[in-house]
């Protein structure tokens, strides 16, 4: 996944560390467009049309995926893959310069809704036109879930989970503390950090300062097929399980900071945006967890 993880547990039982490298092997194995082997880069280069299995994790991600870029107007997309890897986020590497009008123009033929059919009951899906899939902006949230699920049936009750930043919390330390997450403000950004108690909670953050390159922020606007070129320097948001929000991270990001917030509000979102010259915006969701 290209970043670190990391697991804070109360009385860890033996091979614990094993046991989540595993549960992350086996995600990555499916999920992974960097990992040429895995289901979802066989896909990629597959013809268009065909359907292709999937394991139940990967139909999971998908149908979440999905449901958010419908809910979000197409500003969360599993099938962007051409238009990331364009800008150089991708396999393919950076590039050093910003791809033409026409580089665009094709790219963005292939995304967009209806581009991905998914067949849950049957564990399959199928591209109905040659998009290529990328759930960088979902798996790594579901990840964090899959390891909490796994410490679970290990019978760890207490325990603070991370990868690149997305957090599980569960239980309570050993002082009887909660588990205790600073989000810390964008650089450049005079704000303390939004400090939150993760009990049986999920957090996840998105920004725009994360990964940069000289075409510019790495949060592409699928429906634009552009780096956005908003105020909105991250967004923070607190759900039930990662993988929400870590996607809803990644579509609110896109948005307009209006746009995002009143997003937020009709979903029910516990969101946090940090807009540059404005400070923060919170939702109400937010809001009443803090209070």
């Amino acid at each position: 996944m290209g970043t670190r993880w990391s697991a804070q547990i109360v009385a860890p039982p033996p091979g614990v560390q094993a046991a989540i490298a595993g549960a992350l092997a086996h995600l990555i194995a499916q999920m992974s467009h960097w990992e040429r082997c895995s289901q979802l880069s066989q896909i990629n280069a597959a013809a268009p049309g065909g359907w292709h299995g999937i394991a139940p994790e990967f139909v999971h991600v998908i149908g979440v995926a999905l449901d958010i870029a419908t809910r979000s107007g197409g500003a969360f997309d599993p099938a962007m893959g051409a238009l990331v890897d364009l800008w150089g986020f991708g396999p393919p590497g950076p590039r050093g310069d910003v791809p033409s009008d026409a580089e665009i123009d094709a790219a963005r033929v292939a995304v967009g809704l209806g581009a991905i059919e998914l067949d849950a009951p049957l564990l399959r899906l199928r591209r109905t036109r040659a998009a290529r899939l990328d759930l960088s902006g979902i798996a790594k949230g579901y990840a964090v879930d899959a390891v909490a699920a796994k410490l679970r049936a290990m019978g760890c009750a207490d325990f603070l989970v991370e990868i690149g930043g997305e957090l599980v919390g569960a239980g309570i330390q050993p002082d009887g503390q909660p588990w205790w997450v600073d989000v810390e403000p964008p650089p450049g950004v005079a704000l303390a950090p939004l400090r939150i108690a993760l009990h049986d909670m999920a957090v996840a953050t998105s920004g725009d300062y994360r990964r940069t390159s000289a075409a510019g922020s790495h949060s592409i606007d699928p429906r634009t097929g552009r780096p956005i070129a908003h105020g909105t320097a991250s967004v923070t948001v607190v759900h039930a399980d990662c993988c929400h929000a870590d996607g809803w991270a990644s579509a609110l990001t896109v948005l307009e900071p209006e746009a995002a917030m009143a997003l937020a509000e009709r979903e029910g979102l516990a969101a946090q945006l940090v807009v540059r010259g404005e400070g923060e915006w919170l939702s109400s969701g937010l809001k009443a967890m803090l209070d």
